[in-house]
């Protein structure tokens, strides 16, 4: 685990991005307060998979809902 200071983390930003890619980074603060930087995990399927549902409703129904809120 790599440990900045707060004016290093400022000054090297770019170097301590690059650093929390592969592990986990430190910035103190002098009031001694600590806080850490880590990689969010990509997320390799779509935003629009999602999970299907099971439901009773018909196609007949689905048509019909959408027809009625678009008359009104």
């Amino acid at each position: 685990m790599k440990v900045f200071t707060y004016s290093e983390a400022r000054q090297n930003l770019s170097e301590l991005l690059n650093a929390a890619q592969n592990e986990e980074v430190e910035i103190r603060r002098r009031d001694g307060s600590v806080f850490s930087i880590v990689p969010k995990s990509k997320k390799e399927t779509s935003p629009f998979d999602v999970t299907g549902i099971k439901s009773k409703a018909t196609t007949q129904d689905i048509l019909d809902a959408v027809r009625e809120s678009r008359a009104e």
